[in-house]
């Protein structure tokens, strides 16, 4: 017997509310780039690595994280977790040296990772196969969610208070979203963990849960470096304000999100999730070919297809991860949806730093190539034939 429709989407939406609110501290900080240059008086490649210092913390706790939500649950991991990063970005805010906020924001990102595993499960836990695209379309909303609460938020905040008062705004966010999954957030029924049953021996033994794995790396690339270099290449390049370019990409987040739920109920009614990502790379392919020319010449069409990008870039993500967990199954699904998380962060921990120096040898133009040519490697690992023969 089904749980209630509106008692299934609370525990989403709780999902939902914890991962959009450790995003902004997770993610939201290359908003703010061009301010922890001039904050802490270092060139373009450093800031990089202080906007995206929470992966470092991130690429080593996923799986953790995931196995704990696997034996006890999502409400105790989301609680302790986000509300331990909310604590940690408190103290970043107090943090002077450049070493030590690289160290305390690696720390907020181990601590705040928890939510992008205990959301995953909360979709495979509550909700049937014709259902997810549509649901795991929503909870990943939650960081278009919260990246668009960063690009309209944080620019402004670092304008009137510094990087200290974007800190603490990613503080008391986290927090707040900590309690709220602590008091309200429920198990999913046994009867269905029971329903949904598990493949038989490892999920690695399926060779189309490794190209998944491989699809989502280099989809990364291009979304790092769109996301990550994007609002530094309007105001660099274009000569763009900063609130106004992080407005831009609020929007562009905006869009983002709108389109990953249309992407999950396309998949639900088709009942394939591999097929979908790859015209939406086909799409992604094309955006980055007009990017590339248009930030080489310094065309007013780069604004617009970097808008694009940052929309299309994200669009596939959650088909992937949904794929990831349907193949590891409920038995396995946290461990393997922090894996997932796990490749996605060690891109991002080498594709930030070098295409900061990759722009600033060549433009960033060269960076956007790189992207390019990720997204079209891309394409023929998908495992699309795989999944025809497993839905036929």
């Amino acid at each position: 017997m089904s749980e209630p429709t509106p008692r299934r989407w609370l525990m989403l939406a709780l999902g939902v509310n914890a991962h959009a609110g450790v995003t902004l501290g997770l993610s939201g900080l290359p908003l703010v780039i061009p301010d922890i240059q001039r904050h802490f008086g270092v060139s373009l490649p450093v800031a990089g690595i202080i906007g995206n210092a929470p992966g470092i913390g991130v690429l080593f706790a996923l799986v953790a994280w995931g196995w704990l939500a696997d034996r006890h649950g999502e409400r105790l991991v989301l609680g302790v977790g986000v509300g331990l990063a909310g604590l940690l970005f408190a103290a970043v805010s107090l943090a002077e040296r450049t070493w030590a906020v690289v160290v305390l924001l690696a720390l907020a990102g181990a601590a705040g990772c928890a939510a992008l595993v205990g959301g995953g499960r909360i979709v495979l836990g509550w909700f049937e196969p014709p259902e997810r695209g549509v649901a795991m379309g929503v909870r990943q909303v939650s960081y278009t969610l919260g990246m668009a609460v960063a690009a309209f938020l944080l620019p402004p905040v670092a304008r009137a208070h510094g990087i200290s008062g974007v800190l603490m705004v990613c503080a008391g966010v986290c927090l707040l979203a900590a309690v709220l999954a602590a008091l309200f957030l429920a198990e999913p029924p046994h009867a269905r963990t029971r329903v949904v049953a598990a493949p038989p021996g490892s999920p690695y033994s399926r060779p189309a849960l490794w190209r998944v794995h491989a699809t989502s790396a280099l989809h990364a690339v291009p979304q790092v470096i769109v996301g990550t270099y994007g609002v530094a290449c309007l105001v660099n390049l274009y000569g763009w304000g900063g609130v106004d370019a992080g407005w831009l990409f609020g929007f562009a987040a905006i869009g983002g999100a709108i389109t990953r739920v249309a992407v999950g109920r396309w998949s639900d009614v088709s009942g394939l999730r591999m097929a979908p990502l790859r015209l939406l790379t086909y799409a992604t392919v094309a955006v980055l070919a007009l990017l590339v020319p248009a930030t080489l010449t310094g065309s007013w069409l780069g604004s617009a297809a970097l808008a694009a990008g940052a929309v299309i870039t994200v669009a596939g993500n959650g088909l992937a991860y949904l794929k990831a967990g349907e193949l590891a199954g409920p038995a396995a699904a946290g461990r393997v949806l922090g894996l997932h998380n796990t490749v996605q962060n060690v891109v991002l921990l080498a594709v930030a730093p070098l295409a900061g120096l990759l722009i600033t040898s060549s433009g960033y133009w060269a960076a956007f190539a790189a992207g390019l040519a990720c997204a079209l490697l891309s394409i023929p690992v998908i495992p699309v034939r795989d999944e025809k023969r497993e839905t036929s």
